[in-house]
């Protein structure tokens, strides 16, 4: 790891080498251009479809992907791993969102949501070097002291990821769309156990 810090690439909004994987890991923000039918072809794949149930057919996925792109509260980003792009990142201001209702929400606090889309790169130990860098990327914001994320309690393989990354259970919750383990990162947590090791 090149640690929080991190490096910016041309193409990038992050960009970090990971030792763990020997692998360099970026996040650019998503478009509607160069994104749509990944991210189409993504969200309808086998593995995300019981947690995301995001699977409209081509027009309706487009319209909520623009509104998705023009919320000022979130910024969606696709993850690349050596620059082929293979993750989806949603990460949000959490006060600003329906999760605010559930927990003492500050105003820095940032969320987050992800999902690997291409099925090759399942099952390799990825997942936690790439939330570990967002979860770096998250608190490059200075004031942001906690990350909070709110995974579908029957995925047992994600939650695993965010523990191993400094993210504690708190509570379930019963939200809209899912039952939920809310879960939180506290930035000295993460510093001195996930960074610092």
């Amino acid at each position: 790891m090149t640690g929080p810090a991190g490096i910016v690439a041309s193409d990038y909004d992050y960009q970090t080498r990971d030792a763990d994987i020997g692998k360099t890991i970026s996040f650019r923000r998503a478009s509607m251009e160069r994104d749509l039918g990944r991210l189409h072809r993504w969200l309808n794949e086998p593995h995300v479809l019981p947690y995301w149930r995001w699977n409209d057919p081509l027009p309706a996925f487009r319209r909520k992907l623009a509104e998705k792109l023009a919320d000022d509260h979130q910024t969606l980003y696709v993850g690349h791993l050596d620059h082929v792009p293979m993750s989806y990142w949603e990460s949000y201001w959490a006060a600003d969102d329906d999760l605010a209702e559930h927990y003492d929400a500050d105003p820095a606090d940032q969320g987050i949501h992800l999902l690997i889309g291409v099925p090759e790169f399942l099952g390799h130990g990825y997942a936690e070097p790439l939330l570990r860098a967002m979860t770096a990327f998250q608190f490059r914001h200075d004031e942001t002291e906690r990350v909070v994320t709110e995974p579908d309690v029957r995925n047992g393989k994600v939650i695993h990821v965010f523990e191993k990354c400094g993210f504690e259970p708190r509570r379930e919750l019963s939200l809209d769309e899912k039952d939920a383990l809310l879960m939180v990162c506290e930035r000295e947590r993460f510093e001195s156990e996930v960074m610092g090791r």
